[in-house]
């Protein structure tokens, strides 16, 4: 029974894996984007809306918070790396739309496949047995959530935004991120609280993050590949 757990989440993050490459851009539906460039004034429902469902359908975003929660078993501690992440992930998204701070979209969604393979490195014991310094969680939670954030900027910035109420909806946006990051939170804890009143939990740890650190490079390579080989501007 233990084995089957084990062997469902390598199999729930090897189709992730599989699927990177159509949705490791998290970008934002066609219909959507329609809706985003039309509003010319406050919406704040819809912009919630939206926010919630592009965290939900942000496999890049996920995957990392999952292995953020993935060895934190008190309440209070995933309380405490989830803010860091939130408002890393806030700053970014508001400065990045709001006051129009610009980077290349591929470079950084690059950066966030990589805090995937840090964080799974890092469960994996990977700097203290390979490199013997453990580098402060807390700081790196912070500093990725700036990148993840960032990421999300970078595709509303490819809209032509209303001025008339953008403030209100770029805020009703990041809020929705935020409600939809809770939702899917409490979808991983359920399932890892469960998972882990299974033996197999530990022993299957390591090759879980195996397979995320491996979700984590096929995030970044299609990124980097998206980078050199888009045409020039």
């Amino acid at each position: 029974m233990a084995k089957r757990y084990g062997l469902i989440a390598v199999l729930a993050l090897a189709t992730m894996a599989g699927l990177a490459p159509a949705l490791a851009a998290h970008g934002v539906a066609e219909g959507d984007a329609e809706f985003v460039q039309a509003v010319d004034g406050p919406a704040v429902g819809p912009f919630m809306y939206l926010g919630a469902k592009h965290m939900v359908t942000g496999y890049d975003h996920l995957a990392f918070l999952l292995g953020v929660i993935f060895f934190l078993y008190r309440l209070k501690d995933v309380v405490l790396y989830v803010s860091l992440f939130t408002v890393g992930h806030s700053l970014t998204l508001l400065g990045g739309v709001l006051g129009g701070i610009e980077a290349n979209a591929y470079l950084i969604d690059a950066v966030i496949g990589m805090s995937v393979v840090y964080k799974a490195f890092d469960n994996m014991g990977g700097f203290r047995s390979l490199v013997g310094f453990q580098p402060d969680t807390r700081v790196a939670v912070m500093i990725f959530g700036l990148f993840h954030g960032f990421g999300l900027a970078t595709k509303l910035q490819e809209f032509t935004l209303s001025e008339n109420g953008l403030v209100t909806n770029i805020i009703s946006f990041n809020v929705g991120v935020e409600m939809g990051q809770i939702l899917a939170l409490i979808g991983v804890l359920i399932v890892l609280s469960f998972w882990r009143t299974r033996p197999g939990y530990l022993r299957h740890a390591f090759l879980t993050n195996s397979v995320l650190m491996g979700v984590g490079f096929v995030l970044t390579g299609v990124q980097l590949a998206g980078y050199f080989l888009a045409p020039a501007a």
